[in-house]
């Protein structure tokens, strides 16, 4: 059985990386693993809780070691946390790997994350905040991908079969 993931997910908050990597996942016959749940069972609380009591460098190094640990041994479908790509580091890790770039623009962004949702990032002014992430990011996001597969107006089961079109990787 193969380490190295089949699939890496990539692409901002809310964008639906969990539910089209369960899908990928269940679509290829392989496992699905995401970096975010991998931080909350070792810390034992939220990504929430890791920001407001730690603040974001602290969280983005646990970030850092759980991107590294999961590129190096995890045969399935990846699924990153939307920030993770801002650490070069885990950049140049990604080299290499087939990566997908779930995109979405703001309105699909707020519709989908709500804006009453725990995200630390978009505490205050939900709209203007991710629109500066993604300015911050969305080259970020390019840089890895192999693929990008735009998500608005699509569901996921769409979105799955766009991303392995994309990958030219056949359902197992």
């Amino acid at each position: 059985m193969s380490t190295v993931p089949a699939v890496v997910l990539v692409g901002p908050m809310g964008v639906g990386k969990s539910t089209v990597g369960r899908l990928l996942a269940e679509r290829l016959g392989v496992g699905y693993r995401d970096t975010d749940d991998d931080i909350v069972a070792e810390q034992g609380r939220t990504i929430s809780d890791i920001f407001m009591d730690e603040g974001e460098p602290a969280f983005r190094a646990l970030e850092k070691r759980a991107v590294r640990d999961a590129l190096a041994g995890h045969g399935g479908v990846l699924a990153l946390g939307g920030g993770a790509i801002l650490d070069p580091d885990t950049r140049a890790l990604l080299a290499g790997h087939r990566v997908v770039y779930l995109s979405m623009d703001v309105d699909e962004a707020v519709r989908r994350t709500g804006l009453n949702v725990a995200r630390p990032l978009l505490a205050v002014n939900p709209r203007k905040q991710w629109r500066e992430l993604m300015e911050a990011r969305r080259h970020l996001y390019e840089e890895v991908a192999t693929a990008v597969v735009p998500t608005d107006g699509r569901t996921p089961e769409e979105v799955t079969r766009a991303a392995l079109d994309a990958l030219e990787l056949e359902e197992a």
